[in-house]
Order: C-alpha cells, then structure tokens, then sequence
C-alpha cells in the first residue's frame, strides 16, 4: 500500500496544511490568507500586487486624492493661529488686547525697520499674530470656508506651500508700501486662499462670479477702513493667484506632455515665487533703511 502524500500547505504559514488555493496564483493558503474575490479567493499577496499596480487616483493638481476629505492641514493652521493667539493673551494678561504687555507680539509683529536689522522670523511669524478676538476670529472662519476646498483640490503639500507663498506675498507688500506699519494677521494668506479658489473653479470650469464679487467687496473694505494692510492684502491676493495658476495652468500652457513633469512645473513654479517674494522682502528691508 503505497503511503498517501503529504498535504499541501501555505505559502506563508509553512506549518498549516490546507486544502484551498489561491484562485488567481495557485498557491497553496491558509483560510486566513485568503480574501473573497469576484471569482474564487485571492490571496493577501496577489491583492497586495493588484494595488501596487493601480495607479493612484488625482486630482486636477495632480496630487493623490486624499482617502478622506478632512481638510487636517487647514485644522492645523487654524490651531497653530488659535494657540499664539492663546500665548500672546495669557502674556498680554487680556483675552482683547493680547498685543499689549506680550513679548511674543512685540518680537514677531512686521515691521520694516526690525526685519531690516536681521529679524527675518517676522515676514512669516506676522502671518500666525492677530489683533484681538475679533480679528482672529474674521481670519479662522474665512481660512475654513475657503481652505477646506482649496486643499481637497491642491492636495496637502501644495495647499500649505501655496499658503505660505501667499504669507510670504503679503509681507513682501507690507515691506514694499507700508514701512511704517505694525502689521499682523492671517489676512495675507487668506486673500491668497481666496485667489486660488477663483483659479480652481475656472480650472474646474466653474462659475467664479461669487469669487470674485467676495474679492470686490473685500479690496473695496480694504480700501476704505483705516487700520487695514491693504498692501498685506493685496501681495498675498497676488501671490495666492499666480501659486495656483503655476500649478493648475502653467504646465497646460507649456505643453508639458507627461503628469510627472506636470506636477514638477507646478512645484518650480511655487518655489520661483516664494523666491520672488523674499527678494522683494529684501527689498522693501533696504529702502526702510535709506
């Protein structure tokens, strides 16, 4: 009587003898190792090729599509906002003039003269201080109303750097036109927001008028109430805008042919204006001293 063979077993778990196969393989598997598939059972390593395999879904930034919507850069930015805010009171010893008695405030306001003495930390640090609950509070609501969208379309990486171009905008501005000026606030950046939401919905063949009607009525409040940076507005406004454009059009205007060089334009294109926006920075620095 000839013995019987020995029982197959699994591939991965060397000591379980198994009857069943990998559909799709082969293989011998475990119960464990398998997973329903439209047809028979596929094991863990074949599913894990098959998504190896697929290419990633985009978004019309080509950035990956995020698995979830939640916008967490922009929670973050509005948590880093809301604990300096938090800081600066407690220093301050006052919830509505946090800038008075607070030595961070004092140490990261814009102001032309400082930054032209070395205190370069204030062209960004400005962008996270606010002048009172009031303001802080305008500036966190439009930074989720518009930045929720715009990162859903950017993707997380491109959305905070054309955020920080866009900070980096309004100061230059701020160091151009208004020398004199204690400037602070996230305004900068969210006129920047507001600009690359226009540019996304006309990249998504979107109607934009509500965008720009917002824009109006927010430049024309810029012009008129006294105690605004206007220039701060209107230079991450302008750096937002060009951000968005070099990363949703540029690539399409130069005819760029593959999605990898596409996505490399875009990035070129945020780097040469926050580069930009340092050198007018610099400046704004040396006339201050002149």
């Amino acid at each position: 009587m000839n013995p019987q063979p020995p029982a197959p077993t699994c591939v991965r778990h060397p000591n379980r003898p198994t009857g069943l196969a990998c559909t799709r393989c082969g293989r011998p598997s475990c119960a464990e190792c398998l997973r329903p598939a439209a047809v028979g059972q596929h094991c863990v390593d074949c599913l894990r090729s098959d998504q190896r395999s697929v290419a990633p879904v985009r978004t019309v930034s080509g950035a990956a599509a995020a698995r979830t919507a939640a916008p967490y850069v922009t929670y973050a930015l509005i948590a880093i906002n809301l604990m300096i805010y938090a800081i600066t009171a407690a220093q301050a010893k006052s919830l509505m003039d946090n800038q008075r008695g607070s030595a961070l405030f004092l140490d990261w306001v814009l102001w032309a003269p400082a930054v032209a003495h070395g205190e370069w930390w204030r062209v960004l640090g400005s962008g996270f201080l606010h002048y009172g609950p009031i303001h802080l509070l305008l500036n966190m609501f439009a930074l989720y109303v518009v930045g929720r969208d715009a990162e859903l379309v950017l993707g997380r990486l491109r959305y905070l750097a054309v955020y920080l171009v866009s900070l980096l905008g309004g100061s230059a501005g701020v160091m151009l036109f208004a020398q004199d000026s204690l400037t602070a606030g996230a305004s900068g950046a969210v006129y920047g927001m507001f600009g690359a939401i226009t540019v996304i919905l006309i990249r998504l063949r979107q109607n934009p008028n509500q965008m720009l009607i917002l824009i109006g009525i927010n430049v024309f409040i810029s012009f008129s109430l006294p105690g605004i940076s206007l220039w701060g507005h209107l230079g991450g406004l302008a750096a937002g805008t060009l951000a968005t454009l070099g990363i949703l059009f540029l690539p399409g205007w130069l005819r760029v042919k593959t999605p990898e060089a596409a996505r490399a334009v875009g990035w070129v294109s945020v780097a040469v204006l926050a580069i930009a926006a340092l050198a007018l920075v610099s400046v704004g620095a040396i006339t201050s001293t002149a």
